[in-house]
């Protein structure tokens, strides 16, 4: 398989992913009191949004590339 054609599928792959979910979540806990056996947490969800125009470009990025790649 070429090259060109394992990064088209690549990108159709990550595209594909940033459509289903649009975005990347992600946790961090930070220790809020520590007395001894005693120990509070706190936990905190962050998200990275992804625009759905990204997700929608490398999908078509990847088709277009995948196409260009079997004519050559």
């Amino acid at each position: 398989m070429k090259p060109q054609a394992i990064v088209a599928l690549l990108l159709i792959v990550v595209g594909a992913i940033a459509l289903a979910y649009q975005g990347i979540t992600y946790q961090t806990k930070d220790k809020v009191v520590d007395l001894g056996p005693v120990e509070v947490t706190n936990t905190e969800t962050h998200r990275i949004p992804l625009p759905p125009i990204l997700g929608g470009l490398a999908l078509v990025g990847g088709v277009l590339l995948l196409v260009s790649s079997r004519k050559g």
